[in-house]
């Protein structure tokens, strides 16, 4: 449930949420763990709406999983209710090649969310860099925040963090954040780097595979790709990558096996169950570089994946929407976790920041955040114009990785002074300061 799960993330923002759904045990549930009101009832209905408080309502955020009631919702609240600002989760690609349903004068959804799409991108961008655990960008792609799991015989591995620099004094880099055995570690210099540790760390696109070849042993790049599952996301995956990868996709319906092979066009497809052991033998699973499930049911994601594994596969992807299995099997057999759950929540979640919040990634399962927010205004009216770095009064547990400064990347050091205009990606390691983190960035009275 998307919805819950972004209402768990802002409930403990100070933020007067109401949740709408039709299952009476999902929302009890919900109610005994968050302070939050809900409504029982269908969410495109106007007087369930009403009874929500639409009338009142900042935003709207329609994320059932139908993409009718999404819009209907939509629409009652613009024609009823005028609420200002209406977000809606639209999977399917019917509605989505159709741009001119949601111009101004159409459908009144301010912003689109398409799960499947921010999947694929994620997905995308792993492949991209090997070794990864996540890989997120700021600033239209000019800088990513990545995470690495340090290995034992890593160059940086039982070393402080200010050999990182001089070891590779051409690259600029700030490691953000270190997950150690689950808990977080606010880096300093002199932090040493112990093997198992999560390693989060921002750079240039340009650099971070320099940066990760000190963290971890240098992995060569992908060739091979086996999806299982041509669902939605199977298919965008296949589509988006199969120009420059051999991909070969595992499907266990015949008909859909029939539809892919139509349109896609370098793709080998297969039709057969992803757990099939022979199959995967007869298609030399140990030759492929990166098997990633993306079936709608966990358990064949995770046994698939397993199986992959002990067969040979280099690397495994998992899709597990349950996020409990998520902390449990990331790091074992299963490599990546990709939870499509956070990241749609990660997208909408920087819709709903206060101060010019341009970008927000959900980190650590919801545990923590990255953010791209603009600099507004002048010394004046701003908390952090004009101000260096080791100037701002941030929140506890949270640093600055980097600014981007029109096309140029500064990462962050403590004489860096922020000016007008700049995006300044920040590291929240306690969701609980996020709203101290929004004040920062919003503008004062005095600039107008």
């Amino acid at each position: 449930m998307v919805g819950g799960t972004l209402a768990e993330n802002l409930a403990t923002e100070a933020n007067d949420i109401t949740v709408v759904d039709t299952d009476p045990d999902r929302l009890r549930e919900l109610q005994d763990r968050i302070d939050i009101r809900t409504v029982l009832g269908q969410a495109s209905y106007p007087h369930v709406l009403r009874q929500a408080g639409a009338e009142d309502a900042e935003m709207l955020i329609a994320v059932t999983n139908s993409d009718e009631i999404n819009m209907v919702a939509c629409q009652i609240a613009h024609t009823l209710f005028r609420t200002p600002t209406k977000l809606a989760r639209v999977r399917a690609t019917a509605y989505l090649t159709r741009p001119e349903l949601f111009a101004s004068d159409a459908l009144p959804i301010d912003v689109l969310i398409s799960p499947e799409q921010l999947v694929t991108n994620s997905i995308k961008r792993l492949l991209e860099f090997p070794g990864a655990l996540q890989v997120l960008d700021f600033a239209d792609g000019k800088v990513l925040l990545v995470a690495v799991k340090a290995y034992y015989g890593g160059p940086l591995v039982g070393h402080e963090l200010h050999f990182l620099r001089a070891h590779i004094p051409r690259v600029d880099t700030r490691v953000a954040a270190i997950f150690r055995r689950g808990k977080p570690i606010i880096p300093e210099g002199n932090t040493v780097i112990e093997a198992d540790d999560e390693v989060f760390f921002i750079a240039a696109r340009d650099d971070i595979r320099a940066v990760m070849s000190e963290l971890r042993r240098k992995e060569p790049a992908y060739k091979r790709i086996t999806i299982a599952g041509g669902g939605n996301i199977g298919e965008r995956l296949a589509e988006s990558i199969e120009s420059r990868f051999e991909v070969k996709l595992l499907e266990r319906d015949s008909r859909r096996c029939l539809q892919l092979s139509q349109n896609l066009d370098r793709t080998i497809v297969l039709n057969s169950d992803a757990s099939n052991r022979e199959l995967l033998l007869e298609e030399n699973i140990e030759d492929t570089d990166v098997f990633i499930a993306l079936t709608n049911y966990d358990e064949a994601n995770i046994m698939s994946s397993v199986l992959a594994k002990r067969l040979g596969g280099r690397k495994v992807m998992t899709l597990i929407n349950n996020p409990a299995y998520v902390d449990l099997l990331q790091g074992g057999e299963i490599d990546v976790a990709i939870s499509p759950k956070h990241i749609t929540v990660s997208s909408l979640l920087r819709h709903v920041r206060r101060g010019d919040v341009v970008n927000v990634h959900s980190l650590r399962r919801g545990a923590a955040e990255a953010i791209e927010a603009i600099a507004h205004g002048d010394q004046e009216s701003s908390k952090v114009i004009g101000r260096q770095l080791d100037e701002i009064p941030l929140p506890p547990g949270t640093t600055i990785g980097a600014l981007v400064r029109g096309d140029k990347v500064i990462i962050a050091h403590h004489d860096v002074i922020i000016e007008p205009e700049d995006h300044v990606i920040l590291f929240v390691v306690d969701k609980r300061q996020i709203r101290e983190v929004e004040k920062l960035f919003e503008v004062g009275l005095t600039f107008f």
